[in-house]
């Protein structure tokens, strides 16, 4: 079909989506406070399903939360074509992490409707529980349920700082579903996809408004402790000291040199340290620090895991004190499926616009939907790349390009 006749969604609307949920949860600073099972969660619940039927979409709750809104197609028997993202956000978040996903799947049910296309296939749109992971663990809880990663009873067992279980909040805000989690009407999706934007600054550095996204990257956390010796700063010479945090600076220069090593992939955080006893007359004793290793393939986490114990023993050894390292998260790098980034990929050409293959440095619920089916993401820029900030900003044409290319790319798989 020639692109000028191929249908688009209406940009206009799909801002206006955009700017009505950023409404609920809204912060001083433009962002958005909409944590997972409060009352500001389930305001913006409400509000996309009231949404979802005024569509005329069919809803269905399940026992973790996530929320499901189907358009039938033609053949009751067909396995749907779905996307979806998550709505819940960050303390100090912005209106697009997740939202753009939801809403921008929503508009394609209200395009559909507009112009009287039926598909063969079912479709359908989904918001995902607690995919940020700020007030219960573990992140991307829905998705992971639904997948079968976590146990249904497990999760609602959670808690948060204040002892309130998922379980518990579920009921509160009256979404709490009956439908059992991972069951699917007519069988596992035929396809998944998953617009976002990037939260990150590749694609705003190359002027381009799509990325068709080929995985996401692996990654691997670490909680690391330091042990040495307090000691007075003063009496005590320097080659006698047993100096944690001397110790600790090493190491994390080191997880930068090793993730520089797995160019053009690989990724190195230390994100947090803390030094005791923090006295500045004290030669630490004692540092805590956390290190996040993230590559495109487990081969290269695996070299970057035994970079890192290599040299830390050796660190540890040169400056005469012990190093403790636990693995504490994991998740296997993720390749999606090439007949999806194909439509993403074809998706865009038809409409002409310019794209380019990235990769996923951060997890989404689509990693966990590519457990159970084709899977494929879109990617639009952020402004100067920032997400999980109250700055977080997008332009309308990225916004809206971006939903048209998830347009097509449903219709290629549900005609």
């Amino acid at each position: 079909m020639d692109s000028q006749h191929l249908p688009r969604i209406n940009g206009a609307r799909l801002w206006q989506s955009l700017m009505d949920l950023g409404a609920i949860g809204a912060t001083a600073n433009g962002g958005v406070c909409r944590i997972a099972l409060t009352d500001a969660d389930r305001k913006g619940r409400d509000l996309v399903v009231q949404w979802f039927r005024e569509a005329g979409l069919e809803v269905r709750v399940d026992e973790i939360g996530n929320v499901f809104a189907r358009r039938h197609g033609t053949d009751p028997d067909a396995p749907a074509v779905a996307t979806g993202s998550h709505i819940d956000t960050q303390p100090s978040g912005g209106k697009f992490d997740g939202n753009f996903g939801v809403l921008a799947g929503l508009e394609v049910m209200r395009t559909l409707n507009d112009l009287g296309i039926d598909t063969r296939a079912p479709l359908e749109v989904a918001f995902w529980t607690n995919e940020e992971g700020t007030r219960f663990t573990p992140v991307m809880m829905g998705s992971g349920v639904f997948a079968g990663v976590f146990a249904a009873d497990h999760a609602r067992a959670r808690t948060d700082r204040d002892g309130v279980r998922v379980e518990a909040a579920l009921e509160a805000i009256g979404y709490r579903g009956e439908h059992p989690a991972g069951e699917v009407p007519g069988g596992m999706y035929a396809a998944y996809f998953e617009a976002h934007i990037e939260q990150g600054p590749v694609l705003e550095a190359a002027g381009l408004p799509i990325g068709v996204v080929s995985g996401a990257l692996g990654q691997q956390w670490y909680d690391v402790t330091v042990t040495g010796q307090d000691a007075h700063a003063g009496p005590t010479p320097l080659a006698l000291r047993h100096d944690a945090l001397l110790a600790s600076a090493r190491m994390i220069e080191t997880v930068n040199r090793i993730a520089r090593g797995e160019a053009p992939h690989g990724r190195g955080t230390v994100g947090y340290v803390e030094v005791r006893p923090n006295s500045r007359n004290v030669i630490p004793g004692r540092v805590d620090f956390t290190v996040d290793f993230r590559n495109l393939s487990q081969e290269g986490l695996d070299r970057m895991d035994a970079a890192m114990r290599g040299a830390f023993a050796d660190i540890a050894e040169a400056a005469a004190v012990s190093v403790d390292i636990r693995q504490v998260v994991k998740f296997e790098p993720c390749l999606f499926a090439a007949s999806c980034v194909d439509s993403v990929r074809r998706a865009a050409a038809s409409l002409g616009l310019p794209h380019m293959d990235v990769v996923s440095g951060a997890g989404h619920d689509a990693v966990y939907l590519a457990q159970l089916a084709p899977t494929g993401m879109i990617f639009v820029p952020c402004k100067d790349g920032i997400s999980h900030n109250e700055l977080e900003d997008a332009l309308p044409e990225h916004i809206e390009a971006g939903a048209n290319v998830l347009l097509q790319a449903m219709l290629a798989h549900a005609r």
